[in-house]
C-alpha cells in the first residue's frame, strides 16, 4: 500500500528557503501589524479550535502547541480555545464545524479521518462542505515495539509475525477503520499474516498500552511515542515514508529520527503520510480565511515551530488556496481506494 502525496516542487523549495528567511519573516511578522489586518476582519470573541480526536494524540498535541504559540506571541486579538470532540471517530467535531455559523469564530484541525470517518461510518459529511484554510504539515507513521521485546529490526518482527498463528500478534491503534488500521491491513497483506487490531481512543493511550506490553506493536505518529522512545521504553523499527526523516539530532543516546530506516528499505513496501490541516465552517468569508492564514503563517515563521516539527518528525509542508484543494482532492481519491481495498466502506 502506498499513500504518499508529496508536495509540489514549489512547496519543497519554499521549505528549504525557509531557514534563510526565518529571521526577516519573524521580525516582520511579530513587530508589525499588517495593513491587511488593520483594514480586514478580526474575531470579536473567543475562537474555538476543534480537535476531532482524543487528547494526547498528534492532532491534539499540535493544536495545543499552536494555541500556546499564538498566546505567547499575541498573534490573535482574541483567545483561542482548544476543544476535543472525538465522538464517532471524529464525526462529532466535523459535524460541529459543518453546522457552525460562518462567523469566523470556529476553526478545526484535521487529520486523515477527514476522509476515513465519512467513508467508514456513512456520517453525512464531506471535506468539501468546509472551507479549506491551510495545510500546516504532514505527519509520519512509525512501526513501534516495546524496547524489551526481542524484535531489534524489521526482519525480526516480520519473522515473528509470519511464524505465529493468525491473530496472535496484537497491533494497537487509534480508532477503527482509520489511518492506523489502514496501515495494519497493508502490513498484513505485505506479510501474508493476520494480526489482531485493538482500537484505542487516542495516540497517547496507544503508546501507553505498548509501554505496558498490553499490545505487541503500534504504528503511532512520531510525536505520540517520542517521549517513550527517549525514555528507553519503546523501539522505533521503521518509518512509513519513501525517504528517511531529515532530522539528525539525537532523541535517544544512540538514535535520531534520521537513523530510523524506511519500512520500504527493510522489505515492507508500505508508505503513508497524514494530513495536519486547518478548515473553517462552510461559507466562511475570504477575509476570515485570510486572517487565519496570516496567523498560521506567523506561527510557521517562529523558531519554536521549527523545533516542534523536528521534535515530532513532521514533514515540513504548507499549502493553501488551489494547491491545498488539489492535494485534498487527490487525498480523498486515494483514501477511497485504500478503504475500498480494506473492506472498510460503510454499507449503504
Amino acid at each position: 500500500m502506498k499513500f504518499v502525496l508529496q508536495p509540489p516542487p514549489a512547496a519543497l523549495s519554499r521549505g528549504r528557503r525557509g531557514l534563510r528567511t526565518l529571521a526577516v519573516a519573524t521580525l516582520v511578522g511579530l513587530l508589525a501589524t499588517t495593513s491587511a489586518w488593520a483594514q480586514g476582519w478580526q474575531p470579536t470573541k473567543s475562537v474555538e479550535f476543534i480537535v476531532p480526536a482524543g487528547t494526547g494524540g498528534g492532532a491534539d498535541q499540535m493544536a495545543r502547541f499552536v494555541q500556546g504559540l499564538i498566546t505567547k506571541h499575541k498573534l490573535m486579538n482574541q483567545p483561542l480555545v482548544v476543544l476535543n470532540k472525538s465522538g464517532g471517530a471524529g464525526a462529532e467535531g466535523f459535524l460541529d464545524a459543518k453546522n457552525a455559523r460562518p462567523d469566523g469564530h470556529k476553526i478545526i484541525i484535521t487529520l486523515s479521518n477527514l476522509f476515513t470517518t465519512p467513508l467508514a461510518t456513512g456520517v453525512p459529511f464531506n471535506w468539501k462542505e468546509l472551507t479549506p484554510v491551510q495545510m500546516l504539515a504532514l505527519d509520519e507513521f512509525v512501526l513501534w515495539v516495546n524496547a524489551e521485546s526481542p524484535y531489534k529490526t524489521v526482519a525480526d518482527y516480520v519473522k515473528a509475525v509470519k511464524s505465529a498463528e493468525d491473530g496472535k500478534f496484537k497491533m494497537g491503534g487509534t480508532g477503527s477503520k482509520q489511518e492506523d488500521q489502514i496501515i495494519t491491513v497493508a502490513l498484513e497483506k505485505a506479510m501474508g499474516k493476520k494480526m489482531t487490531y485493538i482500537p484505542f481512543k487516542g495516540g497517547g493511550d496507544v503508546a501507553v498500552q505498548l509501554v505496558g506490553k498490553h499490545i505487541d506493536s503500534t504504528v503511532n505518529n512520531p510525536i505520540e511515542a517520542a517521549s517513550h522512545w527517549k525514555a528507553g521504553t519503546l523501539r522505533a523499527l521503521c518509518v512509513f515514508d519513501h525517504d528517511p526523516l531529515p532530522y539528525p539530532n539525537k532523541i535517544t543516546p544512540t538514535q535520531s529520527w534520521k537513523d530510523v530506516p524506511t519500512c520500504r528499505s527493510q522489505g515492507l513496501d508500505v508508505e503513508y503520510l497524514m494530513l495536519r490541516g486547518i478548515f473553517m465552517p462552510p461559507k466562511s468569508t475570504p477575509a476570515q480565511v485570510a486572517y487565519f492564514q496570516e496567523v498560521f503563517s506567523k506561527v510557521r515563521a517562529l523558531p519554536e515551530w521549527k523545533e516542534f516539527l523536528e521534535a515530532g518528525a513532521f514533514k515540513d509542508m504548507s499549502l493553501s488556496g488551489k494547491d491545498y484543494i488539489d492535494w485534498l482532492t487527490k487525498a480523498e481519491a486515494e483514501h477511497t481506494r485504500l478503504m475500498t481495498e480494506a473492506g472498510f466502506l460503510a454499507k449503504k
